[in-house]
């Protein structure tokens, strides 16, 4: 795109960090281009966001519209998202750049820039963010899925320099391959086929690591892709990302197809991100989506689950007494009484019950001992159950084989059943049951005290009872 027909209209950005993009001010009172190119500019961005909005990128929908601010200006050569630490949020496009795509490249570009801060969002180590082989897989992974979510053969161009060849707008990640595959088949070893390469992002990166000889070509097309020269304020980053993708999740639920399909894609090429990663989708519900139980999902961090869901029921009581005699005195002076604690706090009680009918990992038990001998104030009750229970002390083998029979656990829980001669003389305020789940289903009185810890090949039913109990399943390694 040429200015009067001379000048092209492609601003580098002066400086690492332009002092213009913390001024948003000063960025949306700038005049970038003629008013007909900066009309031009916008109308297709909002026909680009349209087309989002309506089927293409639920995910890019979402995020610009949490973009308080749609600026075009030459502060950037491109386009870029900006996050600053005051909790800003904006759209950087430059206009002139804009008119040189045509419509579909605009969406392309605008596609790439909302994958970038999913990116930041998802993989947000900042020694795997500053390795140039990542900074190069991102780029290979966002532009694959934005040529398939948009069903383009090849990337999108800008008239060459001087009336040379058109010049692509980014990193083609088919070239990227044929570069690996090279490298690869040189040192003797066995590269992956394309679909295989670009499966995951982290599938990208790890096969770039193998790579012998890798020289990242320039991304004159990303600034995001380039040193980070945008702001992106981690804490902002989160925020934004995480209220997209809930909302996305949401429209999904409620039955947007696009939106179904973006985020089931995003959360499968992420899904060897690690822990935290895996917690994230949990808790936007990625589990109802696909139609699985998320309290019941077979992973590795059961232990942190049962931890965090056993504090939630051991939660220090307040003992509050009204003293009456001060508070007397305080009435006739005309001030409220108050409340004051009295006395100490009793000890909580957790009850532990091992089903000897099943497959009880050694690791399960021995991590349970040490959990509930580490918990100040805790005064455990450990049992062993098959069709009868019996008492069961830490560190003895689990006895038993015969039937199960949860009922008669509940009825020693719930005061009602003597074991070796003896009822149970206090109030659980946890029962803890480690258990295949193959017996009769049963209906606690207080089902919320009841956390069911379902070993390998075992029956969830809890999750399924009315209302739902706390269930996870365990691992046979602990």
């Amino acid at each position: 795109m040429t200015d009067g027909g001379t000048t092209r209209k492609l601003a580098p950005i002066e400086g690492r960090v332009d002092a213009r993009l913390t001024d948003l001010r000063r960025l949306m009172a700038e005049e970038p281009a003629d008013p007909d190119i900066v009309a031009e500019a916008r109308k297709r961005k909002e026909s680009a966001l349209l087309d989002f909005g309506i089927a293409q990128s639920s995910v890019a929908s979402w995020l610009y519209a949490k973009c308080h601010h749609h600026i075009p200006t030459t502060a950037v050569p491109t386009a870029a998202v900006l996050a600053t630490g005051d909790g800003s949020r904006a759209l950087l496009y430059n206009p002139h750049f804009f008119l040189e795509l045509d419509q579909e490249g605009v969406k392309f570009v605008l596609f790439h820039e909302a994958r970038h801060l999913m990116h930041r969002h998802l993989y947000v180590d900042e020694e795997l963010r500053s390795d140039p082989r990542f900074t190069l897989a991102a780029e290979v992974a966002i532009n694959h899925v934005a040529l398939l979510r948009l069903r383009r053969d090849s990337l999108p161009t800008i008239p060459g320099k001087d009336g040379g060849p058109p010049e692509p707008t980014g990193i083609d990640p088919r070239k990227i391959h044929a570069m690996y595959e090279e490298d690869l088949r040189k040192q003797g070893l066995q590269p992956l086929p394309y679909d295989e390469f670009c499966y995951t992002d982290l599938t990208v990166y790890g096969e770039l690591r193998r790579m012998k000889s890798l020289e990242p070509p320039p991304m004159a097309y990303c600034v995001h892709g380039d040193d980070d020269e945008i702001p992106l304020d981690p804490e902002t980053v989160e925020q934004v990302a995480d209220e997209v993708l809930r909302e996305v999740v949401q429209a999904a639920l409620r039955g947007n197809q696009s939106a179904r399909e973006e985020v089931l894609n995003l959360a499968d090429r992420s899904a060897d991100g690690g822990e935290r990663i895996q917690r994230m989708w949990g808790g936007l519900g990625l589990e109802k989506l696909r139609g699985v139980t998320p309290v019941t999902r077979r992973v590795e961090w059961w232990q942190r689950w049962l931890v965090d869901v056993l504090a939630s029921k051991l939660e220090d009581a307040e003992r509050l007494v009204y003293p009456k005699k001060h508070g007397a005195i305080l009435l006739a002076l005309g001030h409220d009484p108050m409340l004051t604690r009295r006395g100490p706090e009793r000890k909580k009680v957790v009850l532990i019950a091992l089903d000897t009918s099943g497959s009880m990992p050694d690791a399960v038990i021995s991590w349970l001992t040490t959990l509930v001998g580490q918990t100040d104030g805790v005064e455990s009750h450990w049992l062993s159950f098959d069709g009868v229970v019996m008492p069961f002390v830490p560190g003895e083998r689990v006895l038993g084989g015969g039937g199960t029979n949860f009922q008669n656990v509940v009825d020693y829980a719930e005061g009602r059943l003597e074991v070796a001669g003896k009822r149970l003389m206090v109030e659980p305020d946890a029962i803890i049951m480690v258990t295949d789940g193959y017996a009769r289903k049963v209906s606690p009185a207080e089902p919320d005290k009841w956390i069911w810890l379902i070993t390998d090949n075992g029956d969830d039913w809890p999750d399924r009872h009315h209302p739902p109990m706390a269930c996870h399943r365990v691992t046979s390694s602990g």
